[in-house]
């Protein structure tokens, strides 16, 4: 009878607990299971998002290398503008508004366009990476094309030190001081493009120099 008693004792004890400790515990439990099904929806969807990105990102290709399009730039411009909209957290999105940028100047002859499209997509690249460096010197020859001269400049000296766009961001300057009126300015910077060239001289370059008076050897 004292082992029944003991036996009956702990089921009760259980009872008890269960009632002071059940609704808790279910709580934990559905908090616990919502946690795992919501990680694996945001998951999949995650995916979904990504595996459409890319395919948009396709279309865009295709439209900016199909030449024979009639309306290959408008379809461009489109989903160029809807990765922008729709995925603007995704590397797809930057890449997209690259690709709109260089129609917008180089075949629309549009550089205050190219310059929104190119601020966006620097926007969204981390200072320092080297896609912010490429970014940057495009930003800053869409801004140079534009005329916009102080915004160009301001782009180069914002970019810091990297040893593979010195030369390329030190004849830019040169370029843009030089529509500035600014020989002397420009002189030095293009002296500086040669200077870091990893390439050794460059033709064009050298060309530059020698209309401001700078001879080969200098």
């Amino acid at each position: 009878m004292a082992e029944m008693r003991t036996e009956e004792e702990q089921i009760q004890a259980i009872k008890d607990w269960w009632k002071k400790n059940g609704s808790s515990l279910l709580i934990g439990i559905g908090a616990a299971l919502a946690i795992v099904f919501g990680w694996q929806t945001w998951q999949n969807h995650q995916q979904t998002q990504r595996t459409e990105a890319a395919s948009q990102f396709a279309n865009l290709l295709n439209a900016y290398g199909d030449e024979t399009g009639e309306n290959s730039g408008e379809t461009v411009a489109f989903v160029a503008g809807n990765l922008k909209e729709e995925f603007s957290d995704s590397a797809y999105a930057v890449y997209g508004m690259l690709l709109l940028a260089r129609q917008q100047l180089m075949d629309e002859g549009d550089a205050e366009a190219a310059v929104e499209s190119l601020q966006w997509a620097q926007g969204k690249i981390d200072d320092g990476s080297a896609l912010s460096f490429v970014i940057r010197n495009r930003l800053a020859r869409a801004q140079f094309a534009a005329e916009q001269y102080d915004e160009a400049l301001a782009t180069l000296d914002a970019a810091g030190d990297n040893e593979a766009f010195a030369s390329i961001y030190a004849e830019l300057r040169g370029d843009i001081l030089l529509a500035k009126g600014d020989r002397e300015g420009a002189r030095a910077a293009y002296l500086a493009a040669r200077e870091q060239s990893q390439q050794g001289r460059s033709g064009v370059l050298e060309l530059k120099l020698s209309d401001l008076g700078v001879q080969g050897g200098a």
